[in-house]
């Protein structure tokens, strides 16, 4: 069984448990950095349930420039309370809807640490599926090329061996 699905009451404050989540966060975030460099973002669907997200998601933040987003914009007590209950209208359809999931600030920008924020995977998923169809992560595949940050790194050691 995954031990990320299990119950968190079953763990204490156990360094594995972080690790385990740090590592599949980064997975998660380097797949995506690839699907952006590989598609068409207008016809990317993330979820089953794309079209639902993002109504609610334009009629709850209809002016939210999702093209930079400011962390202490949407984490402020009055923001955060907001999200709260549009993450919620997801609890029972978006599987994981609150797991942690690292998201770009800046469409323009690939995951670094200057340029990630934490965010419950629905909110990543509306802010994503918002900026997809809203065709702001068409310049992903424009400005960096399609290969993962671990595969660029092995290339790299590969070419320093090979030199």
């Amino acid at each position: 069984m995954d031990v990320l699905s299990r119950p968190a009451e079953e763990f204490t404050n156990d360094e594995t448990v972080e690790h385990l989540w740090a590592a599949r966060a980064m997975e998660h975030s380097d797949i995506y950095f690839n699907v952006l460099c590989s598609v068409d973002t207008r016809w990317l669907r993330l979820t089953p349930h794309d079209d639902l997200i993002y109504t609610h998601f334009r009629q709850d933040f209809p002016d939210l420039d999702v093209s930079y987003i400011k962390e202490e914009e949407i984490k402020n007590n009055m923001n955060k309370a907001k999200w709260r209950v549009f993450c919620e209208k997801f609890k029972t359809i978006v599987e994981d809807y609150s797991f942690g999931t690292l998201m770009r600030a800046d469409t323009k920008g690939d995951y670094s640490e200057q340029n990630t924020i934490l965010v419950p995977r629905v909110q990543f998923y509306a802010v994503e599926i918002a900026r997809n169809k809203e065709c702001l992560n068409n310049e992903v595949k424009k400005r960096y090329k399609c290969a993962s940050k671990a595969n660029m790194a092995a290339q790299t050691h590969k070419t320093e061996v090979a030199v």
